[in-house]
């Protein structure tokens, strides 16, 4: 196995063999780390981080409110095969989210409704078809977007892009659209209906202890060792030499950055508490959204529409794009899509090593597109699978629903 350009790794004799090692405890590891101790393999996971679950980590703060460490992560799929696997190892809240977007002083649905045109432009539109009409009015014709700004004033127009979409979209990547790949916001729906759900997918749950809850028991197996605060794949004392090597950190961190560092947009979170009479929420819906760079945070999120915990106090947290920290999106550009090819080149010529996930594949992806991702490669590097567990063990205890 060829081993990754890791500072600090130590040359001391290892002391065990494992058949797999896992770097990374998010979604990906997880699902790799169980999939082989499903097949009789004896897995290493080692974690950087001190704790499970990657960015859907989710804990207790001193209040006693379940909070999202990294920001809110709201499980949503269409995929049977993905949902199938996780409730193996949770039960499910049922969760719909929903978003208001802060523009002159009201609060309007995201995506863009027929509600959102209604209070912005005090308009009396009826049907789909009138807001159909008003949209192919106001938008600015594009035959092929090359950025988002294309894209964006295509769907709905300049002052729809101006009091919606530019500012957020600037505070979040530090590019204005008119710098940013079509792709970034051409997935953002534009309907012309009233759903103000922000995903429309067939399945749409939070799992009912949390997130962290449901990765202590999906890598709750006898032949799973799991280590954190591991910064590197192969441990000095009591170490582990694996015949194949998972990777799910940043595809350039494990070449030693030797093409030059992929660029990401990264994330700081502000937590609040407030005491509410009654057990309220300070909040009309889980997220808020403000566009407007007079305002430096991009969102709020109060946690406790996510779990339905019941409470005298509630806990929001702020989030406020950065250029340094965590690695959370990569920066769509050409010459980043470039680099990352050069990288995969490389990948490709290792030999037993799987590289999978977000960070490996320089991708954003959603929680289920990265459980799906990690079930495909499971099966082709390990083979045939055996049937999946069905946990027997009494869960953690539950977050209280109101």
């Amino acid at each position: 196995m060829a081993s990754p350009a890791h500072p600090g790794a130590s040359p001391r004799r290892r002391r065990r063999r494992v058949d797999v090692c896992v770097v990374g405890a998010g979604f990906a590891g997880a699902v790799m780390a169980e999939r082989a101790a499903a097949r009789g393999l004896r897995v290493l996971v080692v974690e950087r981080r001190e704790h499970i679950a990657g960015n859907a980590y989710d804990f207790r703060d001193e209040h006693g409110i379940l909070v999202h460490r990294y920001g809110p992560h709201i499980f949503h799929t269409n995929a049977p095969r993905v949902s199938g696997y996780l409730s193996r190892f949770t039960s499910w809240r049922p969760y719909e989210h929903r978003v208001l977007c802060a523009v002159d002083g009201q609060l309007v649905p995201m995506p863009l409704n027929r509600t959102t045109l209604n209070r912005l432009y005090g308009l009396r539109l009826n049907d789909e078809p009138a807001a159909q009409r008003y949209l192919a009015r106001v938008a600015v014709p594009c035959e092929a977007p090359r950025t988002s700004r294309d894209a964006v004033l295509a769907k709905i127009g300049s002052d729809l892009y101006e009091r919606l979409f530019r500012g957020y979209t600037r505070k979040q990547w530090d590019l204005d659209p008119a710098e940013l790949d079509a792709s970034v916001c051409a997935r953002i729906p534009v309907r012309t209906d009233t759903d103000d759900r922000y995903f429309t997918d067939s399945f749409q749950n939070m799992p009912q202890d949390g997130y962290t809850a449901m990765f202590e028991r999906i890598l709750d197996h006898p032949l799973i060792e799991v280590r954190t605060g591991v910064a590197h794949a192969e441990p000095g004392d009591g170490g582990a030499r694996a015949r194949l090597l998972v990777w799910t950190g940043p595809i350039d961190a494990y070449f030693g950055h030797r093409l030059g560092a992929l660029p990401y947009r990264s994330l700081d979170f502000r937590f609040e508490t407030h005491e509410l009479a009654g057990g309220g929420l300070l909040q009309a819906v889980g997220q808020i959204n403000y566009p407007s760079l007079d305002v430096p945070f991009t969102r709020t999120t109060e946690f406790r529409h996510l779990t339905g915990q019941a409470s005298a106090r509630t806990t929001i947290a702020f989030e406020f794009p950065r250029a340094e920290g965590d690695p959370y999106y990569p920066i769509p550009r050409p010459e980043n899509r470039e680099l990352y090819r050069r990288y995969r080149a490389l990948a490709g010529a290792e030999r037993d090593v799987v590289f999978v996930g977000r960070l490996a594949r320089y991708q954003y992806l959603n929680m289920d597109q990265v459980v799906a991702q990690a079930l495909l490669a499971a099966r082709r590097s390990y083979g045939p699978a055996a049937p999946a567990r069905r946990r027997t063990r009494a869960p953690r205890e539950a977050v209280g629903v109101a």
